[in-house]
C-alpha cells in the first residue's frame, strides 16, 4: 500500500514539470510588459528597461524557466510577487484557508443534498420527482457559477436584506458563495448517484436481499448504496478539486479574499510569479486530492486493497 502511495506521489512530479511549462509558455507569449504596467504609461524607455533587467525579464524564455526552476527544486522558492515584493508561497498560504473552507463547506451541501436527491430519483425513477429533480441538475449544471452569484446577491442581498452581498467571516456571509459555488456539483452528484444506484438496484443480491425480508432502507442504504460508492466517491473528489480552481469566480463575484481572487488580482497587474505560482499550487492540490480519493477506494471496496497490496508484492 505505501509502495503504491509513493509510486503516485512520484508521479506527480512530471505532472508538475509540465504544468509549470505550459503556464510560463503562456505568460512569456503573452502580449504586455509588466514592467510597463507597474511603472504607469508615463514612465520613460529607461526606466522600463530597467525594471525590466531587475525582474530577469530580458533573459531569453529558457534561461528564465531554468532559473525559475532552479529556485522551485533548490529553494522552494517559487518567486516574489511584482506588486506586493512578498513571496509568492507565502501569499498564498495566507490565503489558502479561506479558499479551503469556502470549498469544503460547499461540498459538504453538494454531498448532503445530492447523494439523497440521486437516491430517491433512482427508487423513483421516471416519477415526477425524478423528472423535476433530473431538470433542476441539468439547470445547476448548465447555469454559469458568476451568473448564478449575481442572481442571488440581488434577490437575497439587495432586495430582501437576508444575507451580505461580500465578504466570507461569519456564517451569514458563508451562504450565498457556498450555494453558489456548491450547485453545479451538487447536480454531477446527484445524476452520478442515479445512474450508479440504478445500475446496482438492478443486480441478483439486491433481489435476493428482498426476497429474504430485508427493510427497504436497509436494501438501499446498506447493500445497494455500498455497492455504489465507488463512482460517487470519485465524482466527489473530483468536484473537491475543481471547486478549490472553480472558486476563482465565486471568490471575485463576492469579493472574498482567497486564492481565486488573488489570481484574478494576479491577472489584471501582469503579476507572473504570482500567477505561476498560483496556478502551480492548484495543480499539485488537485493532483494530491486525486491520490487521496484512489487511497480511500482501498477502504470502500476490499477487492480495491487486495490489489493494492498485490502490486505492492509484485
Amino acid at each position: 500500500m505505501w509502495r503504491y502511495f509513493a509510486e503516485r506521489l512520484l508521479i506527480l512530479l512530471p505532472v508538475l514539470l509540465g504544468v509549470s511549462f505550459v503556464i510560463f509558455l503562456l505568460l512569456y507569449i503573452t502580449p504586455g510588459d509588466p514592467a510597463r504596467v507597474l511603472l504607469g504609461e508615463v514612465a520613460t524607455q529607461e526606466a522600463v528597461e530597467k525594471l525590466r533587467e531587475q525582474m530577469g525579464l530580458n533573459h531569453s524564455f529558457f534561461v528564465q524557466y531554468l532559473n525559475y526552476l532552479r529556485k522551485a527544486v533548490l529553494q522552494l522558492d517559487i518567486g516574489r510577487s511584482y506588486v506586493t515584493k512578498r513571496p509568492v508561497l507565502q501569499e498564498i498560504i495566507n490565503v489558502f484557508p479561506t479558499t479551503l473552507r469556502l470549498a469544503l463547506l460547499a461540498t459538504a451541501l453538494a454531498i448532503l443534498i445530492g447523494i439523497p436527491l440521486g437516491i430517491t430519483s433512482a427508487i423513483k425513477q421516471y416519477s415526477l420527482f425524478d423528472n423535476l429533480a433530473m431538470l433542476f441538475a441539468l439547470i445547476g449544471i448548465s447555469m454559469p457559477v458568476f451568473w448564478l452569484g449575481i442572481l442571488l446577491i440581488l434577490f437575497f442581498s439587495v432586495h430582501l436584506g437576508w444575507f451580505p452581498a461580500s465578504g466570507f467571516g461569519s456564517f451569514r456571509a458563508m451562504v450565498l458563495p457556498a450555494i453558489t459555488l456548491s450547485t453545479p456539483s451538487l447536480a454531477i452528484i446527484s445524476r452520478m448517484t442515479r445512474s450508479s444506484m440504478l445500475e446496482v438496484i438492478r443486480q441478483d443480491y439486491i433481489r435476493t436481499a428482498r426476497a429474504k425480508g430485508q427493510k427497504e432502507s436497509v436494501v438501499i442504504w446498506q447493500h445497494a448504496l455500498g455497492n455504489a460508492l465507488i463512482p460517487i466517491v470519485t465524482i466527489v473528489g473530483l468536484q473537491f478539486g475543481s471547486l478549490l480552481e472553480g472558486a476563482v469566480l465565486t471568490e471575485t463575484v463576492f469579493s472574498i479574499p482567497g486564492v481565486g481572487r488573488l489570481l484574478v488580482e494576479a491577472i489584471k497587474t501582469r503579476d507572473y510569479p504570482m500567477i505561476q505560482g498560483a496556478v502551480l499550487f492548484l495543480a499539485f492540490t488537485f493532483s494530491l486530492i486525486n491520490l487521496l480519493v484512489d487511497i480511500l477506494y482501498a477502504y470502500i471496496d476490499p477487492r480495491i486493497k487486495a490489489e493494492y497490496q498485490k502490486r505492492s508484492q509484485v
